[in-house]
């Protein structure tokens, strides 16, 4: 990649960044290009050049998104702490975007989400279940996941909520309770320990 080539990659990120921090703040239909634009330090017409329409970045903006957040959990499932603590960062991760991002903003995130044949669903198929199955691996080895409960049991259980959480009618309420049905994933109703 050559010097200009490289000046207008970092320039689309920079557009890609200064929507997802305006978009997060405030969502999406309240934003303006021309907001973008300032907050980027670019023209309106650098962004269309780059984009076309404020459809094409958002959707841009949606993959840079989605990459960030995997890049995040690849990074946790990648590090050397023990399994719980792994856990605990993964339910943290999920509490601390719940936390920051706009009501709007995830909804749209959900609804390309449950499209068919999305980003998403690829990046999961291709790299996240050998993650999770590393992790349960992991987790057995330490003696926190129960040897008797298959890989192919856990991914079940998993396809089982991504669907549900696909309805429309589901991921339009389930924001404010991600990080608890995260933890009842993990560690069950009863909690970290059986009483």
């Amino acid at each position: 990649m050559n010097g200009f080539e490289r000046r207008k990659e970092q320039k689309k990120r920079s557009i890609i960044e200064a929507s997802l921090t305006l978009f997060m703040k405030h969502g999406i239909q309240k934003v303006s290009i021309a907001e973008i634009a300032k907050e980027a330090n670019v023209s309106q017409v650098t962004i269309y050049n780059y984009f076309e329409s404020k459809h094409n970045l958002i959707h841009e903006m949606f993959i840079y998104y989605i990459d960030h957040k995997y890049q995040e959990f690849e990074q946790i499932m990648s590090s050397l702490v023990p399994f719980p603590e792994k856990i605990e960062k993964i339910i943290f991760s999920k509490k601390e975007a719940a936390s920051q991002i706009h009501e709007e903003l995830y909804q749209y995130i959900m609804k390309e989400y449950s499209s068919n044949e999305n980003y998403v669903e690829k990046l999961y198929t291709e790299k996240a279940i050998p993650l999770f199955y590393s992790l349960f691996s992991e987790g057995r080895e330490q003696g926190f996941i129960d040897p008797n409960i298959s890989n192919e049991a856990i991914l079940f259980y998993i396809q089982m909520l991504k669907e549900y959480i696909q309805r429309e009618e589901v991921y339009q309420r389930i924001l404010p309770l991600s990080e608890e049905i995260t933890k009842i994933f993990f560690y069950g109703i009863i909690g970290k320990e059986a009483p």
